[in-house]
């Protein structure tokens, strides 16, 4: 197979982005939407954090399938069906009157997404030749960069013209654009074979995220709860055992444990999901601060980030550039450099951030996600041979949403917690719940420039 950059690949790769770019898009514009949610359905922080928490649980099932479905079955019948999903879930969730009716619009989109996901990255790794992998797949990244930025942007113009039922409505030519593309462009890299779905693997995956998730989100009960927080902790670790003893033996494993030998991979993916966590945490900490604490509206709510995706936009292939001329370690240590920079600056000024303030710190944490993230994913994914890197990219795609999910629940339980324990008004609880919140963030942030500076150091050169 002649690996080229030509306008089929490039399609294609437009196809799949767009649909993961509604996945993610629909994820940050609901979070603008919260406090008009939570008045419309009388539900707290912590509940109506579940329009996220539980899409990405469902996508953090999916993706670890990716490899069988790769090898299974036709790539564009996977895009297909993937598309038709989410499209779905957006006619839910477009007609839902009751909120466990947009959480499970929200769960259907998640089946689509967990399959669109990984397939883009799956096209890239197949087609693009090895001396421009960086930059396309900075082009790949660039759109669960940019699009956690533009929701807000999109959700506050959408819920104070049309009301939040349009967000979905409004993405439905892009899916359909979408999928005419695919349907279009997308190739077969290689045959499909027969290949044997170990069941049992694919339910102690749901233990292990399951059991974290829900543990991680009941957080803020721990002290009324200790024994439910407890025991879903164990549900997710007695999951994970399960899923290593289970995948160890098998012939045909959901998820080859071969590429977890490879340390170099394992600090890589580390940083990638600490970096993953501060970026859905704070998807779901600004839209909120700015309409809780400082009173703005949910339009200017998404304004004040808006200058940070375009920055983000420009950053994510450039970022991939860089890497292919210069290396991998110049890109993502710089990033990681300014993210820590931006975190700081988030929690330095927590409790007193404007729009204004926001709207800098925010382009900043952006340049730094910009060469930091879609970097991290290629470096990690060359330290494997060609055969596990679908495997790897599995894992990768696992690691984000698992970290998304994970992120959102523990920011909005650590704010839910200051909001209930402290005194003061509504405003200023949530704003020192916030700063807690970035404190938290700050602290991983730190350790993922230690943990990304290790991984340059094991890596195997090109």
């Amino acid at each position: 197979m002649t690996k080229k950059v030509d306008l089929k690949l490039i399609l294609a790769v437009i196809a799949a982005g767009l649909l993961s770019f509604c996945g993610v898009i629909v994820e940050t514009a609901m979070n603008i939407t919260f406090p008009v949610l939570m008045r419309q359905f009388s539900i707290n922080t912590a509940t109506v954090q579940w329009l996220t928490t539980a899409y990405l649980l469902v996508v953090a099932i999916i993706v670890p399938i990716s490899a069988f479905l790769k090898r299974r079955f036709p790539t564009k019948g996977l895009f297909v069906t993937a598309n038709l999903l989410f499209i779905a879930g957006l006619l839910v969730d477009a007609g839902a009157s009751r909120f466990w009716v947009l959480v499970l619009g929200r769960v259907i989109q998640g089946l689509g997404t967990g399959i669109a996901l990984p397939l883009m990255f799956n096209i890239i790794l197949d087609w693009v030749p090895d001396e421009q992998k960086g930059t396309l797949m900075g082009v790949g990244t660039l759109i669960t960069a940019i699009a956690p930025a533009l929701g807000p942007t999109f959700g506050g113009l959408v819920i104070s013209r049309l009301g939040w039922h349009w967000i979905f409505i409004l993405l439905l030519p892009l899916l359909l654009l979408s999928l005419g593309l695919g349907c279009y462009a997308i190739q077969q890299a290689k045959p499909t074979e027969r290949a044997s779905f170990d069941v049992t693997a694919w339910v102690m995956v749901m233990l292990i995220f399951v059991g974290f998730t829900l543990a991680f989100s009941n957080l803020q009960n721990f002290g009324q709860q200790p024994w439910l927080v407890l025991g879903l902790l164990l549900v997710g670790v007695a999951g994970l055992i399960g899923f290593v003893l289970r995948t160890s033996r098998a012939q045909q494993p959901l998820i080859n444990l071969a590429i977890f030998k490879v340390q170099s991979f394992d600090w890589h993916l580390l940083g990638f999901f600490l970096v993953q966590i501060n970026a859905l945490g704070l998807a779901f900490i600004l839209p909120n601060y700015i309409q809780l604490v400082t009173g703005k509206s949910a339009l200017l709510a998404g304004l004040f980030v808006l200058p940070g995706a375009a920055v983000g936009a420009a950053f994510a292939p450039l970022g991939g550039r860089i890497l292919d001329r210069f290396g991998a370690a110049k890109p993502i240590l710089t990033g990681s450099s300014i993210l820590a920079i931006a975190i700081a600056l988030f929690t330095i000024f927590g409790q007193q951030l404007t729009g204004t303030l926001i709207l800098w710190f925010y382009i900043l944490l952006m340049i730094g996600m910009g060469l930091t993230m879609g970097n991290t994913m290629t470096s990690g994914l060359t330290q494997l041979s060609l055969a596990q890197q679908a495997d790897g990219n599995a894992v990768f795609n696992t690691f984000q949403q698992f970290a998304g999910a994970i992120g959102t629940s523990l920011v909005s339980a650590l704010i839910t917690l200051v909001q209930n324990q402290a005194s003061g008004s509504f405003a200023h609880r949530t704003a020192l719940g916030s700063t807690v919140a970035f404190v938290f963030l700050l602290v991983l942030i730190v350790s993922n420039l230690v943990v990304l500076t290790r991984a340059m150091q094991t890596r195997k050169r090109d």
